[in-house]
């Protein structure tokens, strides 16, 4: 009997900080997706090296970032797409209290400047199945940390 492999798979996450990004993956990728991130990494050639080598690898991988615009998200969705893998987006729905709420539980370096949220939260745009993912989830946090995960985009940000 024949098996076929499951394909790779490419998770960019989409939300603003302090939305449970780094949260989720750790719930539920850190066994098996390698984590991308900015904030971890400290500059794009660094994680242009390793999500290189993710995709040269066939390794699954989450980047964990907040990627507000399209043009964000392309640059992973292109090329993940040409090394054949299959790509899921995870949008964080969160209202703008929640997420500085949120980041006032953060201590040190992981908490944001407010401004630097509201900016981000300003220039969101709604990711949609158009710009090349294979599946879209909505993730929103609910008591005591636990998530939420419904198919497709159920609503925007507010």
């Amino acid at each position: 009997m024949i098996s076929i492999a499951q394909a790779a798979e490419a998770v960019i996450f989409i939300g603003v900080q302090a939305s449970g990004k780094t949260s989720f993956y750790r719930q539920r990728f850190f066994e098996t997706h390698v984590r991308i991130s900015l904030d971890m990494l400290r500059s794009r050639q660094r994680e242009q090296l390793l999500l290189a080598a993710c995709l040269e690898a066939k390794q699954s991988f989450v980047i964990d970032n907040t990627n507000p615009l399209p043009a964000d998200r392309a640059r992973y969705i292109e090329r993940s797409r040409e090394a054949g893998f299959r790509i899921v987006g995870y949008f964080f729905l969160t209202s703008l209290q929640d997420a500085i709420r949120r980041n006032r539980q953060r201590t040190g370096k992981q908490q944001v400047s407010v401004p630097a949220i509201v900016g981000t939260f300003r220039k969101f745009q709604v990711p949609s199945l158009e710009e090349g993912f294979d599946a879209l989830y909505t993730v929103g946090v609910v008591p005591e940390d636990a998530f939420n995960v419904q198919s497709g985009i159920v609503a925007a940000l507010s």
